[in-house]
């Protein structure tokens, strides 16, 4: 190959994508995931981690079947980013030393109440010297508790990704809300872009769903009560959705130079073509109802990947079963692709796996990537009653045998954090 081909539209190093590693609620592993997935398989399922007794939401998409040393959200969300980089890396051939930047999404978690009700019960009274902080300064010196602290810290699960995988330079943690998955790709693809490095490891993990996260989403209406059964739940662009289901999971994507991909060997699984980014400031949660900022963040990602809307056969959609936000990302895909949106197919992994928050872009990248590598398009579940005013279409229920060679992937969160990616099975 010539070293044009090497290089993208706008004289950029291409990036390819050459391992990928996922967990969800539906299991460890790229093939189990891949073949719940297809098979319409729903990884939703009664919350048995705390008593939910007095929720109105009693269902979630937990990852309870890999083991932490310690029950709380920064073990676990390390755990899952643990396993899928193994996996990856496995993938892409690559052992020892990465020797490339990581770029981790992690959510912004806070140690449990009962936690620090613990801690509360240890530290001085209250006539002790110094407000409340201090006291807890003064109980965590007199008795360290190196799990209380590692819980408050959620910058350490990078840092111990960073030491166990050895990655290059400061590992950076990142949070742009829902986007985050997709943030971690797209910082990945600039480092490579920009000629700082010829691989980068693009992690996103979430593993923070406590009794405290279910109140405060429960609080801003955002999620289901449909418990009964769990399964059916989570229902993207049907008329009776009412909500999101939260969830946990994992993935990693090892990206690299195409150069330096093809110069080892390594296995092409697909392109990272585009990504594009946009805010929106018209809500802390809520996003823009005309959609303004998910139509530039799509239209971003097309001309950063140099395609035209006529390129993309297939849209790993955000949808994330809420009534607003589902009716906002069909209002911004219409605008977008105009009358020719009814014939891509659309489909949302969320109503099998649930809404894995921090971790959700990157989890749908790799689905995404998976949908080009074996032509199977996952089906949207629990779609029995249509939305009128939603024109789509939705791969019902059942998957379709159809091979893509482009696809778009939304991530859009809460406060108007924005990202969609664009993917290709290969450079051309």
């Amino acid at each position: 190959m010539t070293a044009a081909a090497y290089r993208d539209h706008l004289g950029r190093p291409i990036v390819a994508v050459t391992g990928m590693g996922i967990i969800t609620s539906l299991g460890q592993g790229l093939k189990d995931n891949w073949d719940a997935l297809t098979s319409g398989v729903s990884g939703i399922h009664a919350i048995t981690r705390f008593p939910t007794d007095n929720i109105s939401t009693r269902i979630a998409g937990t990852v309870d079947f890999i083991e932490v040393p310690v029950s709380n959200a920064v073990e676990r969300s390390y755990a899952f980013a643990r396993e899928t980089t193994i996996e990856a890396l496995a993938q892409a051939g690559l052992s020892g030393d990465f020797n490339g930047p990581l770029f981790l999404a992690a959510p912004p978690i806070e140690p449990e109440w009962s936690a620090r009700f613990a801690l509360g019960d240890r530290s001085p009274p209250a006539d002790h010297p110094g407000d409340a902080y201090e006291r807890f300064l003064t109980a965590m010196r007199e008795r360290p508790d190196p799990a209380f602290h590692e819980a408050a810290s959620f910058g350490a699960i990078s840092e111990r990704l960073s030491d166990r995988f050895g990655t290059r330079g400061l590992p950076v943690t990142l949070s742009t809300a829902c986007a985050s998955g997709a943030t971690a790709i797209q910082l990945g693809i600039e480092a490579i872009r920009q000629g700082r490095t010829d691989r980068a490891l693009s992690v996103a993990t979430d593993g923070s769903l406590s009794a405290e996260a279910l109140i405060r989403f429960s609080l801003l209406s955002a999620l289901s009560t449909q418990n009964d059964p769990p399964t059916k739940a989570s229902k993207p662009f049907s008329k009776d959705r009412d909500g999101f289901v939260i969830a946990e999971g994992a993935a990693t994507l090892v990206l690299e130079s195409l150069e330096s991909a093809v110069a080892r060997g390594a296995k092409i699984l697909g392109i990272m073509k585009g990504a594009g980014d946009k805010a929106d400031s018209f809500h802390r949660t809520r996003s823009s109802p005309d959609g303004a900022p998910a139509i530039a963040t799509i239209r971003a990602a097309l001309a950063d990947a140099g395609m035209a809307e006529t390129d993309i056969g297939y849209i790993n959609a955000h949808g994330t079963s809420t009534p607003e936000n589902d009716k906002m990302e069909y209002g911004a895909m219409l605008a977008v692709f105009g009358e020719r949106l009814a014939k891509i197919p659309v489909s949302s992994n969320k109503s099998m796996i649930g809404h894995t928050l921090t971790a959700a872009g990157a989890v749908e990248a790799v689905f995404s990537l998976q949908t080009m590598l074996t032509g199977t398009l996952p089906p949207t579940i629990n779609y029995a009653i249509p939305d009128t005013s939603i024109d789509l279409d939705v791969v019902p229920n059942v998957k379709r045998e159809t091979q893509v060679h482009a696809v778009l992937s939304n991530s859009f969160g809460f406060g108007g954090q924005n990202a969609s990616l664009v993917m290709a099975l290969d450079p051309a």
